[in-house]
């Protein structure tokens, strides 16, 4: 069993990270929240020989969703997640492409399979525990790698910040939840990589987040 290892290839106008998951030994691996640049992706995957064995979904927002189908086409792989609470986002992001005046090709996403909070999800002996967060959008799933003591939150939280819940189906009482219930209680130690911007650790953003001091 290799480490677990992780990409973060910046895509769409909105710098949202895609995140390449993947095993230092063997090099399968799985891509979380592919947005956009799609043939972007697939050069960086294609340059690290990994073996792409799905595409996870935290949520239904353009940034995260909207490369879904096609990284699906261009690889012959599922799409999990996220929760299906998101349908509503995922049935529209072709919309959200021409509200936000995008042209790259975004479409709605279908995917393959929804998740539901205490389930899992893995690749080859990586196994991710699903969190149901909700807030930033109603069908909002976390990543939680019990082993590694790593949390993909897409998101929810940031270095500094939170996710905003401006946006159709946010809440923002329902996020400080997630936040404080389900992230916070995982420990102070874990780390954490997030849909915008750089990571950090759950305990830096405990003590000195303002949003939750």
């Amino acid at each position: 069993m290799g480490q677990l290892n992780a990409g973060v290839v910046p895509v769409t106008p909105f710098q949202q990270n895609c995140t390449i998951l993947f095993d230092t030994d063997d090099k399968t691996g799985v891509v979380v929240d592919p947005g956009g640049d799609v043939d972007t992706i697939l050069g960086v995957i294609k340059e690290h020989g990994i073996k792409v064995v799905a595409i996870w979904i935290t949520h239904g927002h353009i940034d995260h969703a909207g490369g879904a189908m096609d990284l699906k086409e261009a690889l012959g792989v599922d799409i999990i997640g996220p929760h299906e609470a998101d349908t509503p986002l995922l049935d529209n992001i072709e919309d959200q492409a021409r509200r936000f005046g995008l042209s790259d090709g975004a479409r709605n996403c279908q995917p393959d399979r929804f998740l539901n909070e205490g389930e899992t999800v893995s690749f080859g002996s990586h196994v991710f525990e699903v969190l149901h967060c909700p807030g930033h959008a109603p069908g909002h799933v976390v990543f939680y790698n019990r082993d590694a003591r790593f949390a993909h939150v897409g998101d929810v939280l940031f270095r500094g910040s939170i996710g905003r819940t401006d946006l159709p189906g946010g809440d923002h009482d329902a996020l400080i939840r997630s936040i404080k219930e389900k992230l916070l209680p995982l420990g102070d130690d874990v780390g954490f990589i997030c849909g915008h911007g750089p990571g950090g650790r759950l305990g830096e953003e405990r003590r000195g987040n303002p949003f939750l001091v």
